[in-house]
């Protein structure tokens, strides 16, 4: 509160094309959180030409230019002001954010209970301006009749007995439905005029009857549990209860402004009855599947993902999610709208970083350790415009627990780059070892193949493990990542928590790794991604490592997407290769010796990886898991995609509830635990070593 102060000044204002941007005089209004404007300071005296409430908005530094800022309010109106220079943005954001967070945790505090709350349409700070007033005659209860139902006074309510759930549901599933015609009606108003659907009473009314409901149903689900116990005298493990009708999900109410179906259990498809009715995944066998590559077919599917663009017909939509979240707060249970959504997994997504398997398995030709390092470099760096789709800002699905996706990759052995030293002592016979009988058969003689799996280990923290391996080159890379995704105000961060580790067996050398930080900036007009942070590349058996820096783009100047890096030697602290450029465009690399590479990211040959049809995946590996989301998604149907989705993460919170009341602790397919680590249950290094023992032992 010390920084609490009315501050004043003049600033510019962006009216529109035809006027363009024009000073005018501002004042911040704490006390009453208000940012006003006048024309000039002379005419302070007089009615402002314009107010916003600052409860509830967002304050936002531009990409544009280290002027420009802009100010989102709860009502949807957007200021877009420039300071003379930064350290002038600098302060106004400051002070605005300082105002705007006091305010908007004062409406939580200070609200009384709704059953005491006037629901005035007149209440004050609802206008979007002075000129824009309501008629107090109308308020929130008597627009859409909300009555309250109590009991005659002094009758008390009966304990409620197991065979009373029948009439608990039938009761439950009226208030379900007028709750449902509440949000219906509240979206159906337009997004401007006397009562439009960003209403500060009225969004509140909509969130509390949500959270209600989702109590209620809390609620039953433990009278069910009771009732269960009562007539089967204990839970055998595995056992599912289902809910009779899915909990209220943020995700129904993420189209404003159009009426929305809610249709009964009955009426829903097939596809989403069997999604919410799949069996629990421990009563699955959990025993590891041995996927044979020659089972697995070139895929043909081709989701090009298109970038979002403009979000404006999305606009009222984000404001509302916007206005639950704060600054640092932890997205990993906020639930996103569909329309953001990429087809396919994050586990499909870390399959996609390999999608370059020849500069992967080159890697193991390098000559010397110096030249494996930096071959590992240019592999790192090349694989993230495919793995993250260049720059759109849509995200995967994420993972249910116990998600598990598989693919290969096939590669003629004369698309991998060799070495002239590595070509006699890499093959010779003191060196060569015998893959185990079960591993061997499963390529062409003249080709390369790369398996790699992925599961989906933890729910709460959200855990992906992945491992890949060559088998001809004895090199494999085990990683596992921990996603943590956090609200920055106009833009989402997201930090990959954990390690990888490329073995190169043949060498007998280890390369710890990690990944960069995700960042989905300007959310509220055309959202993109770029990455962030620095990240660490060590191999301690040769003493080289490399450091490198995905830079953000400043609030001045800069370039996007740029990266920077340097490999060197650590013993004599040399540096032998830097490299500079776009990790999703070009990449130079320049060598000790002089010598420049360039490497143009948008020619690079893909390689589609191979994966098995839908009809012989299990029922829990990611494509056909999630299949009738991404066909949905496919055919532009989003409200059918979201109900699908909806009923995949509702059986996951069943699933899991579950677990944690029968204490049924969930058991792994491919990845066991390691320390603070996971590990790949049958890794190549183990497979070798076991070869290399019974080789010695035969001879």
């Amino acid at each position: 509160s010390d920084h609490m102060e009315n501050i004043c000044g003049y600033l510019m204002k962006y009216t529109n094309l035809v006027t363009g941007w024009q000073y005018r005089f501002f004042v911040l209004n704490n006390d009453a959180g208000l940012l006003e404007y006048f024309v000039n300071e002379q005419s302070r005296h007089l009615k402002p030409r314009g107010t916003l409430q600052l409860a509830g908005a967002v304050i936002s530094p531009s990409d544009e230019d280290s002027h420009t800022f802009t100010v989102n309010a709860a009502s949807g109106e957007q200021y877009k002001l420039r300071a003379t220079d930064a350290k002038e943005r600098q302060h106004w954001v400051s002070r605005l954010q300082i105002c705007t967070q006091h305010h908007t945790e004062a409406i939580g505090k200070n609200n009384p209970p709704l059953k005491s709350r006037s629901f005035s349409l007149a209440s004050q700070g609802s206008a979007n301006s002075p000129s824009v007033q309501r008629r107090p005659s109308q308020n929130a209860v008597s627009f859409f009749n909300v009555g309250h139902h109590r009991l005659p006074s002094g009758k008390r309510v009966p304990i409620m007995q197991p065979d009373h759930l029948v009439d608990v549901r039938e009761m439950m599933s009226q208030a379900e439905g007028q709750q449902r015609d509440l949000i219906r009606s509240i979206e159906c108003l337009p997004a401007s005029g006397h009562l439009t659907s960003l209403d500060q009473d009225l969004l509140m009314l909509k969130a509390t009857s949500m959270a209600t409901m989702n109590c209620l149903n809390d609620c039953f689900h433990i009278l069910q549990l009771q009732h269960a116990s009562q007539q089967k005298g204990s839970l055998p493990a595995g056992t599912t209860i289902s809910w009779l009708e899915p909990k209220i999900s943020l995700a129904n109410h993420f189209k404003n402004g159009a009426a929305q179906n809610f249709p009964a259990e009955i009426s829903k498809p097939a596809s989403v009855r069997e999604e919410q009715s799949t069996a629990e995944p421990c009563q699955l066998t959990r025993e590891p599947e041995e996927i044979n590559p020659d089972e697995e077919l070139e895929d043909i599917c081709d989701d090009k993902e298109d970038d979002l663009g403009a979000v404006e017909e999305q606009r009222s939509v984000i404001l509302h999610l916007l206005s639950q979240l704060k600054l640092g707060m932890d997205l990993t249970r906020v639930v996103l709208p569909t329309f953001i959504l990429e087809k396919r997994s994050l586990l499909e997504m870390y399959a996609d970083f390999m999608s370059h398997p020849d500069l992967f398995v080159a890697i193991t030709n390098g000559g010397t350790a110096e030249e494996r390092m930096i071959r590992f470099v240019e592999y790192y760096l090349t694989s993230f415009h495919e793995g993250r789709k260049g720059a759109i800002a849509k995200k995967p699905y994420n993972p249910i627990i116990g998600e598990t996706f598989h693919c290969s990759w096939r590669m003629p052995r004369s698309d991998v780059a060799t070495d002239a030293a590595t070509s006699s002592s890499a093959h010779s016979p003191s060196e060569q070892v015998t893959p185990p009988k079960d591993l061997e058969g499963q390529a062409e003689p003249d080709c390369y193949t790369v398996k790699f799996v992925a599961e989906q280990v933890s729910h709460h923290p959200p855990v992906s493990g992945f491992y890949a391996e060559c088998v001809e080159r004895k090199m494999c890379v085990n990683a596992h990542v921990w996603t943590k995704s956090k609200f920055l105000g106009m833009s989402i961060g997201v930090t990959m928590v954990g390690e990888g580790v490329l073995h190169l067996l043949e060498h007998g050398e280890e390369y710890t790794f990690s990944l960069p930080c995700a960042y989905a900036r300007s959310i509220l007009t055309v959202p993109w991604v770029e990455l962030g942070g620095k990240v660490n590349i060590n191999c301690a058996k040769t003493g080289y490592s490399a450091s490198i820096n995905f830079h953000t783009k400043p609030f001045y100047g800069g370039k996007l997407h740029r990266v920077t890096g340097e490999v060197k030697q650590n013993m004599t602290n040399t540096v032998v290769c830097r490299v500079q450029g776009e990790w999703n465009s070009v990449l130079e690399f320049t060598y000790s010796n002089g010598e420049t590479k360039y490497v143009d990211l948008t020619k690079l040959s893909v390689t589609r990886k191979r994966v098995r049809p839908l009809e012989k995946q299990g029922p829990f590996e990611s494509r056909r898991l999630w299949q009738h989301v991404t066909e949905s998604l496919r055919d532009g149907d989003i409200d059918k995609a979201t109900e699908h989705k909806r009923a995949l993460e509702e059986r996951q919170r069943n699933e899991e509830r579950l677990r944690a009341e029968t204490e049924t602790p969930w058991c792994t397919k491919y990845f066991l635990k390691d320390g603070d680590g996971w590990v790949y249950h049958k890794p190549l290094w183990k497979t070798v070593s076991a070869a290399q023992t019974q080789q010695t032992d035969s001879n």
